[in-house]
């Protein structure tokens, strides 16, 4: 149960792993390593803030690829403004390895239909995704959920889900050239 304490929310029974080093209250998930099957579309908090933090990749868990020029992300173009990737622009999708990467977009319909490669060399923790509550009689209200950077008063009524990453410095990479010197360097 989410309730109003001080200037923002906290869970009524709140325990000392719930909040992040800046305070910010996430959501509660249950973990089971190895189990079940990736449901696309479907975030496991936990496992992207994980990955996100470690720069693990997102569907196998082990190490994302990364070389001199950057650490490998995938990002879903956008069909009407094709290109528009440029420092500052921010995502919630942790880096990946080569071998998921090319897995991915096989597997991921959003993926399938349009992606850009990404060797992101200087990167940020930016904010969090979740869900926005304001204070409506007894309890909170959710009445949205959006993105929140880290330096705004509204960090104190989310409830986290999804770390986001700002870039800052990356190049476009062809993901099949990326996957064939993965494979030259027996990766």
């Amino acid at each position: 149960m989410v309730i109003a304490r001080g200037q923002g929310i906290a869970y009524a029974d709140e325990g000392p792993y719930e909040r992040d080093s800046l305070g910010v209250l996430w959501k509660r998930i249950g973990w089971s390593p190895g189990k079940g099957r990736p449901e696309f579309g479907r975030v496991h908090f936990l496992r992207q803030r994980r990955a996100m933090q470690k720069l693990l990749c997102q569907v196998c868990g082990g190490p994302s690829d990364r070389t001199p020029e950057g650490t490998l992300w995938l990002v879903e173009e956008d069909a009407d403004d094709p290109g528009r990737w440029k420092p500052g622009d921010v995502t919630t999708h942790p880096p990946l390895c080569v071998p998921c990467a090319v897995a991915s977009v096989e597997a991921c319909p959003h993926l399938r239909k349009q992606y850009v490669a990404l060797r992101v060399r200087a990167f940020a923790p930016a904010g969090v995704h979740g869900a926005l509550y304001r204070p409506g009689g007894p309890f909170p209200v959710a009445y949205s959920a959006d993105g929140v950077p880290f330096e705004s008063w509204q960090i104190r009524w989310v409830l986290a889900g999804q770390l986001i990453t700002e870039f800052h410095e990356f190049t476009v990479v062809d993901l099949d050239t990326e996957h064939a010197a993965y494979l030259a360097n027996g990766r």
